[in-house]
């Protein structure tokens, strides 16, 4: 089955190309189904590949996904027209009073900033909370992981001592939870940030527990006892995003994290090495699956009345 997105987006094309079933708002509608009604909460600067990246994710089911994205409405995007915002974007304003099955929260490059000083803080801690009435289940991504388990839990933001770029192995620790179902017990996730969370501190909250852990007990998947997900790094990722993100860096004059374990023998005049993709359309599936077709109701107007 598809995914349903709206009419126009360049995230159309390019996943067509790559053979991937999506179905335009106008088909849709006229489809005697019910679909996923999936919100994407989109921080990042790269608004259009982030948009591309997730739907890919989302698309490799037998689901219907309904699409929603959406923006701050108390910040600026600085990289994105806002004619582009106007025609694919919603604000909080626009859904609050609805209900969906599910809600994506992406990273931001914001790790440098206390979380009370992000310009956009209590619009999102508001929609943190309003998520949790008006949703099944919410993935937390990289910095909005961190950000999430601040909010919800008050577990701080731990500075690394320099970025965390690259491709980096983690072990299931969680192989019987049917989100981890499937998956290796070893899995790699790229990962491009600058700070992090304790393992320690997630073991004392009683609500949440750590699927997927790195050698030097760094947490990379996170879930919780009422169904969210917090995931420290970028699953969605394309091949050449950390290349892409480096190069952005090295050409600005900053001497940036070199991303390891990413291309061939460490050595950037090779191209990288896609090797995380199986695990990351897996962990979507299961997330879709079992998180969210068989949790939410068919009816979602139901659904703020069984979490209120």
């Amino acid at each position: 089955m598809p995914i349903k997105i709206p009419d126009g987006m360049p995230a159309a094309s390019v996943l067509e190309k790559e053979n991937i079933f999506i179905m335009s708002e106008t088909r849709a509608v006229t489809q005697d189904i019910r679909p996923l009604k999936i919100v994407i909460m989109n921080l990042m600067p790269t608004k259009v590949e982030t948009e591309i990246q997730l739907m890919r994710l989302l698309s490799n089911t037998p689901l219907q996904i309904d699409i929603t994205l959406l923006v701050p409405a108390t910040h600026e995007s600085k990289n994105i027209s806002k004619v582009y915002l106007e025609r694919f974007y919603k604000t909080f304003e626009d859904i609050k009073n609805d209900n969906f099955d599910g809600i994506i929260f992406t990273g931001a490059p914001l790790e440098d900033l206390e979380f009370e000083d992000v310009d956009y803080w209590p619009e999102l801690c508001e929609i943190m909370d309003w998520s949790k009435v008006h949703a099944t289940t919410s993935v937390y991504i990289c910095w909005a992981s961190l950000a999430g388990l601040y909010h919800h839990y008050g577990i701080n933001k731990i500075s690394l001592p320099k970025k965390k770029a690259g491709i980096f192995e983690y072990r299931n620790m969680m192989e019987d939870d049917p989100l981890m179902r499937g998956i290796d017990q070893i899995l790699r996730i790229p990962q491009s940030r600058y700070a992090t969370v304790s393992a320690d501190d997630i073991a004392r909250c009683p609500r949440l527990s750590i699927a997927a852990l790195d050698s030097e007990r760094d947490p990379g998947i996170i879930i919780s006892d009422d169904n969210m997900v917090f995931i420290t790094g970028h699953m969605e990722y394309d091949t050449n995003t950390l290349a892409n993100e480096y190069q952005r860096d090295v050409d600005k004059g900053i001497e940036p994290a070199f991303p390891l374990n990413y291309y061939p023998n460490d050595d950037p005049r090779f191209d990288p090495i896609l090797s995380w993709r199986s695990y990351s359309t897996l962990f979507f599936t299961n997330w879709l699956n079992y998180y969210v077709y068989q949790l939410t109701p068919y009816d979602l107007n139901k659904l703020n009345q069984t979490r209120q």
